[in-house]
């Protein structure tokens, strides 16, 4: 058994300054407690949620950082928990919820504090305010997303630039001279979330490669932002047949939107979208899409920690293969 005697020992300092750095009651130096979370990762330190600290100790509990910030799809982000919390409990785990904004600081008390054995990061930016910490730290980590760097990190994610190269890939297959993205909201793009940039990647590399006159434009919800959008493409690309939509709530608002403006889904316009299977499958127009594999991805993410925990192997990252399945919303153009 580890104690924190050991830990301050290897640290070179006291047993209340591993404390300390640890709870973060008093204020200690970056230098210091740098060297105490090396102690701690080197000897395999633990502290349960009572300060009593054991190498081995397990809570039995995982932590799923959800930050709600402006701009998320709620049901999407429903989805991801779910199955999360499917998963855990198949393992004999429960869940730890943590929806604070930014999110260091609830990662920070439940590695000091030993509240979880581990924790699945959602909305993970390119350059994430939250990697440091989560380098740092003995608490072990998956990331649902890949951010810029993921040295070190165990990542899982859909194939958000393949994805984007699916959709317009399809659309010119059918014909499409003429293609938009309508993006996330822009404060998603503002925080440099990583797959709504990634998916941006793909839509202009394959839209380049089939040498498609093309427009991305972020998009906020509801149907009048739907009709200003709509508006602004037809404005802007006169030429518009193919649309990919990276917006799950826009996706009958916009159909709404293009069809006041003359436009028939898919007569007009083909459409696709990269979003769950249940809102494709239930758009007024059902919708070609690229699924997002809300479930599966929580649950590898789940599986992927428990390996971690037993000391299991674990890939740095896993990306999953975008699927298109075609729906009435799309057909070659002028058809």
């Amino acid at each position: 058994m580890v104690k924190i005697t050991d830990v301050a020992r290897r640290a070179g300092v006291s047993p209340s300054t591993v404390s300390y750095a640890l709870s973060g009651k008093r204020p200690i130096s970056d230098a210091t407690r740098l060297r105490v979370q090396a102690a701690v990762r080197e000897l395999g330190y633990r502290v349960d949620g009572g300060g009593r600290g054991a190498a081995g100790h397990r809570s039995k509990v995982l932590a799923l950082a959800v930050p709600m910030r402006s701009g998320i799809h709620v049901p999407v982000v429903t989805q991801f928990a779910v199955s999360v919390v499917t998963a855990a409990r198949a393992h004999d785990h429960d869940v730890l919820l943590l929806t604070q904004g930014e999110g260091e600081e609830g990662l920070g008390h439940v590695a000091r504090a030993g509240l979880a054995d581990g924790v699945i990061v959602t909305d993970v930016q390119l350059q994430d305010p939250r990697l440091p910490l989560l380098r740092s730290v003995s608490l072990p980590s998956v990331l649902i997303g890949v951010p810029a760097d993921p040295d070190g990190l165990t990542c899982v994610d859909l194939d958000f630039r393949a994805a984007g190269e699916l959709c317009v890939d399809h659309l010119a297959r059918l014909g499409h001279r003429a293609v938009a993205l309508v993006g996330s909201p822009p404060e998603v793009y503002v925080r440099r979330t990583a797959f709504a940039r990634r998916l941006v990647e793909g839509f202009t590399t394959a839209a380049d490669r089939h040498r498609l006159a093309s427009v991305v434009h972020p998009c906020g919800t509801g149907r009048d932002a739907a009709r200003a959008i709509a508006g602004r493409l037809v404005r802007e690309l006169p030429a518009l047949t193919g649309v990919v939509v990276h917006n799950e709530p826009l996706v009958d608002p916009l159909i709404d939107a293009f069809e006041e403006l003359g436009l028939g889904v898919p007569g007009d316009l083909s459409l696709t979208a990269v979003c769950p299977p249940p809102v494709a499958a239930s758009a007024r127009v059902p919708v070609t899409s690229v699924a997002v594999p809300s479930a599966e991805l929580g649950t590898r993410a789940v599986h992927l920690l428990v390996r971690k925990l037993s000391g299991g192997p674990v890939p740095g990252a896993t990306l999953l293969p975008p699927r298109l399945t075609e729906r009435a919303s799309t057909a070659p153009r002028g058809v």
